[in-house]
């Protein structure tokens, strides 16, 4: 993962493969991106863990958290164990 000045973020990853792209900070994967179903998937228990996640998330899926939270509570997210 790039930081806004294009400088390499560490502990923070974006996995590309398959038409999924998958967000892991440090050990733990956050989210997942499915480009075949259009599914977004959060961990249940890591997909909101520490600011700094959340900030990574944030960028990963292209907005803040108060709209991520209404996304999962309208069922256009989904909440799944990633790990």
């Amino acid at each position: 993962m790039l930081s806004a000045n294009g400088n390499k973020i560490a502990n923070q990853f974006i996995i590309t493969s398959e038409g999924k792209e998958t967000f892991q900070s440090y050990d733990s994967v956050i989210a997942v991106k499915d480009f075949n179903s259009g599914e977004i998937i959060l961990d249940q228990k890591y997909w909101d863990y520490s600011t700094t996640t959340g900030k990574y998330r944030n960028q990963f899926l292209g907005e803040v958290k108060k709209e991520t939270e209404k996304k999962i509570e309208e069922g256009i997210y989904k909440l799944s164990n990633l790990n």
